[in-house]
């Protein structure tokens, strides 16, 4: 059995960190990430700097990136001003949110769902005429900091609709890690019953230490692709309390001790999530940098 990785730490990891990195240690942090066999990564965002300064650098940390065949990195957009800027720098593929909570989204994202959606619709359509990939994630599958409980038969619904914009998958979001994995059977199940055929991803944050037994349940679902932060970095700088997504490194050594192929080397994941903490100057939230592989090797 095999399942896909996006490592999300050099966007999403970053975006919420109080130290900003300079650039060439961004670029060495996806450089190390690429070298330990990840092959899909959000690099950057392509956001106004007022508002994410973690992310100013966009287009300089692209320039300054190697190309290597097979892998593919993502920047995400939210608008078309930032989709077009993410062509010009270079990105392989784009992703863009959609807010399940209206509240949420218009704090996150400056519009209504309604409004995202249709931005979502346009922008997939001027990426695939520029030949750039577009995928589309719910935010906030599971629940929202101001609006309470997030109804599946919502998310789906959104899920539905963004699909008509033809992304190479659709994924959703326990964006301030509220969900167990009872939640995600039941909402896998029903997208996959909605959208059959299309691929689903799925990404967790540990916020209430949940991530990997829902990234276990979706894996029992059927999704193809997880979410994963190297060393467990990362949260939403709009969302209140939310801490970190799931440890690339964690999530690698429950899959690995499965049978699960991934592709990518734990030891090296380990490395990178202990010369990150350097460089941010904090321990990360990552267990098995601290405990070590078992059996030792």
């Amino acid at each position: 059995m095999h399942i896909n990785i996006v490592e999300v730490g050099p966007r999403d990891g970053l975006q919420s960190e109080g130290t900003v990195l300079p650039t060439a240690a961004k670029v060495e942090l996806i450089n190390r990430l690429v070298a330990a066999g990840i092959r899909r990564l959000e690099v950057t965002a392509f956001v106004h700097p007022t508002r994410v300064p973690q992310m100013a650098d966009a287009e300089a940390v692209l320039a300054a990136l190697p190309r290597t065949a097979g892998v593919s990195f993502i920047g995400l957009v939210l608008n078309r001003r930032g989709l077009e800027r993410a062509i010009a720098a270079g990105c392989h593929e784009v992703g863009m949110a959609v807010v399940a909570s209206d509240t949420f989204s218009r704090r996150n994202q400056g519009m209504s769902t309604e409004d995202s959606v249709a931005e979502w619709l346009q922008i997939a359509k001027a990426a695939h005429a520029a030949g750039v990939k577009p995928n589309i994630m719910i935010s906030a599958a599971f629940g929202c900091p101001f609006e309470g409980e997030v109804d599946p038969v919502r998310v789906v619904e959104l899920a539905r609709r963004c699909a008509e914009g033809a992304p190479v998958e659709v994924a959703y979001a326990d964006t301030i890690g509220v969900g167990v994995p009872s939640q995600v059977t039941d909402l896998t199940g029903r997208l996959r019953d909605a959208l059959p055929g299309m691929p689903l991803r799925a990404h967790f944050h540990n916020t209430r230490n949940t991530g990997i037994a829902n990234a276990y349940a979706a894996l029992a679902a059927g999704v193809e692709t997880l979410d994963a932060s190297v060393g467990g970095v990362g949260g939403c700088p709009f969302a209140p309390a939310a801490t970190g997504n799931i440890p690339t490194e964690d999530l690698l050594y429950m899959l690995d001790r499965m049978k699960v192929s991934t592709g990518v080397n734990i030891d090296a994941l380990i490395e990178t999530g202990q010369w990150l903490q350097n460089q941010i100057g904090r321990p990360v939230p990552g267990m098995l940098m601290k405990a070590g592989r078992f059996p030792r090797t």
